[in-house]
């Protein structure tokens, strides 16, 4: 049985101890970044940075504004597109771990075109994998599988000081996930879970697709 991280948004502050976190534990460096009139920084994923919280504001029907943050990875799909697509290039070059669902992009990649890396990005639902111009790879989260062989949750999983993930047996994970939703419908009547048939990474959402981010959900 896989496991599953869930990701309850009404919980997250926005803090970015995951985002930041992912980047320490892979050892990815700093990027450059310029301002662009929002708090989201930086602005996209990228090869140095597999994991963003995406921000989103919006008025109400009262004018009162609402803050939706996103905390944005690789859903490692069930069933991955990325990894059929490159299969019929090169297989081997995606490779998905039995044990924990992880969908993991190899060293292989580099020997993808260019052409075939944005083949595999466009197929992706959640317009995930960055290819890094230096080196050819594709990137994106590797669902610290190295961490899961060793017996430890995920990074972002442990850093999280508000609860906002939990991590397990993707059963479990369910099961927590139509516990939460339910309690949190209490207050946001409009939450509902992003996906969960199809994607071992569960994002619990209190508002509809528009007042998030783009690829939020299929």
């Amino acid at each position: 049985m896989p496991k599953s991280i869930l990701i309850d948004t009404t919980r997250c502050t926005a803090c970015r101890g995951c985002q930041i976190a992912c980047k320490e534990w892979h050892n990815l460096p700093a990027n450059q970044t310029k301002q662009t009139g929002t708090h989201q920084n930086p602005p996209d994923l990228n090869p140095n940075n597999l994991k963003i919280v995406r921000f989103r504001e919006h008025l109400d029907e009262n004018k009162v504004v609402h803050w939706n943050f996103f905390p944005e990875q690789c859903r490692h799909c069930l069933v991955p597109p990325c990894k059929d697509v490159a299969d019929m290039v090169l297989e081997g070059a995606i490779l998905q771990d039995a044990k924990t669902g992880a969908v993991l992009f190899t060293d292989r990649t580099a020997s993808l075109s260019a052409e075939d890396c944005e083949a595999i990005r466009q197929v992706c639902p959640y317009n995930i994998p960055r290819r890094d111009d230096k080196t050819g790879k594709l990137t994106k989260c590797d669902y610290c599988i190295d961490r899961q062989q060793a017996g430890m949750v995920p990074i972002c999983v442990k850093t999280c000081p508000t609860g906002a993930m939990a991590f397990g047996e993707r059963s479990e994970m369910l099961e927590l996930a139509q516990k939460r939703l339910a309690k949190v419908k209490k207050t946001f009547p409009k939450a509902f879970l992003a996906d969960p048939q199809d994607v071992n990474v569960i994002y619990l959402l209190a508002e509809e697709k528009e007042h998030y981010y783009e690829y939020a959900t299929f």
